[in-house]
């Protein structure tokens, strides 16, 4: 066959490009080695994406817990309080597919760079609000501030990476999501009981404007990535194509209901525990957050575990984990509580670890836009399903919420099933 014609998103192809470059872009070698583990391009990669998935998920999610203080302070009812959360991912799944185009014309770590950085700046600013409409609106804009890493940084990771070792390097940008959902959450929490809203998220700020900074001191200029032009009509060729793929769009719908089970679980479980028989303080509940860090090890887990069983042998049994902890919850029991969200956290992170990791394997060409209709559709999953589980907990409290997660998770855990069947790609030949 003879060798396949660029898009806009095939700079992570598997054939070697030989694109002329524009004079104001350095020009990289197309042949140079991926990086490799144990060198030290490996270990400032490796830092730079734990800093990176730290600061996305700490400034994302660091006021979740505070949906409860929002609730009482505002007089506004569950459901809406949630929007603090909703229209961040919301306007973030509605941004990535831009932010990847844009950092195909400029270049990975730029867009990645900017969005770390404003992101910060934003979240400064959602401290001086006056009233809570305006610190929703702060919020969406900081959702579109902060699509700039995530859309880019597993196409990063992609045109780096040596293939044999991609999915532990993938896991390792996930885990720092998983420590940064975990700071950001168990912090806030805590620093609420003893600080105003406003003052912790003064805190949270600025965590994320230290984090902007190592992550643009660390991580190293692509070697791989060759910028170029955009058309609507070439990314929607490309969109087509890759859902009319025998696999992708199901890993699409699987991102949706991972992450719309996880944040749902997390938006009305602080709502529970506040309330009797348990009546928690905030301190108290941000224990529960802390559970994060089964995510930690399972990201790694999982990828290395994908990387040498497949990863169609693996994504169930996450499903199944997921599944299997929010029905513990159901229990009222504090002990068994925590079992079930450790869990659910570690099917979570285990499976967005597999699924993401599985994109760069799957999707042959157009990698970066795989990556962005990924995780466009699983930030979606997190908006929508975190303000749908809210009636379901008016309407039913905590049986209300299990009942919709443990429909959704089967639907996954069948989803995993019929993916496990799927051949695998053939790569594309020269």
């Amino acid at each position: 066959m003879s060798t396949p014609i660029a898009t806009p998103f095939d700079s992570t192809t598997s054939v070697p490009l030989s694109i002329p470059q524009p004079q104001a872009a350095p020009v990289r070698s197309a042949n140079q080695p991926r990086i490799q583990t144990g060198t030290r391009e490996y270990a400032n990669v490796s830092r730079s994406m734990l800093i990176g998935g730290f600061a996305t998920f700490a400034l994302l999610y660091g006021m979740q817990p505070l949906m409860p203080v929002f609730a009482r302070e505002f007089q506004i009812p569950p459901a809406a309080a949630s929007g603090v959360l909703s229209a961040a991912t919301g306007a973030m799944a509605l941004s990535l597919i831009p932010a990847s185009l844009l950092a195909d014309r400029f270049g990975r770590k730029a867009v990645m760079n900017a969005s770390l950085l404003f992101s910060a700046l934003l979240t400064l600013l959602c401290a001086t609000v006056a009233d809570f409409h305006h610190l929703v609106l702060l919020r969406a804009l900081l959702g579109v501030a902060l699509a700039g890493l995530p859309a880019v940084a597993m196409a990063y990771l992609s045109e780096e990476i040596d293939p044999d070792v991609l999915g532990r390097a993938i896991g390792l940008y996930i885990a720092g999501n998983a420590v940064g959902g975990m700071f950001g959450r168990f912090a806030m929490a805590i620093l609420s009981d003893y600080l105003s809203w406003r003052t912790t998220t003064l805190v949270l700020g600025s965590v994320g404007l230290l984090a902007a900074f190592e992550f643009w001191r660390s991580l190293p200029v692509s070697q791989h990535f060759r910028p170029s032009g955009v058309t609507v009509k070439r990314m929607m060729v490309a969109t087509r194509n890759h859902f009319s793929d025998a696999g992708l769009p199901w890993l699409f719908l699987t991102g949706f209901i991972l992450m719309g089970c996880f944040v749902s679980l997390f938006n009305y479980l602080a709502f529970r525990l506040a309330a009797a028989p348990f009546s928690y303080s905030q301190s108290h509940i941000s224990v529960i957050y802390s559970l994060n860090a089964a995510g930690i090890f399972a990201a790694g887990w999982a990828g290395t575990l994908a990387d040498r069983l497949g990863r169609r042998n693996v994504l169930w049994i996450m499903l199944l984990c997921m599944l299997l902890g929010a029905l513990i919850t159901l229990v009222d029991s504090i002990a068994l509580i925590y079992l079930g969200t450790a869990i659910l956290s570690f099917g979570f992170f285990g499976g967005h670890s597999i699924a993401s990791s599985w994109l760069g394997f799957r999707a042959l060409r157009n990698k970066s836009l795989a990556t962005a209709l990924y995780l466009s559709i699983y930030y979606l999953g997190a908006s929508c399903l975190g303000t749908i589980t809210g009636f379901m907990w008016s309407f039913g409290q905590w049986n209300g919420v299990v009942a919709l997660l443990g429909t959704l998770l089967v639907a996954g855990f069948a989803i995993a099933m019929k993916l496990r069947k799927l051949a695998p790609r053939l790569p594309v030949a020269n």
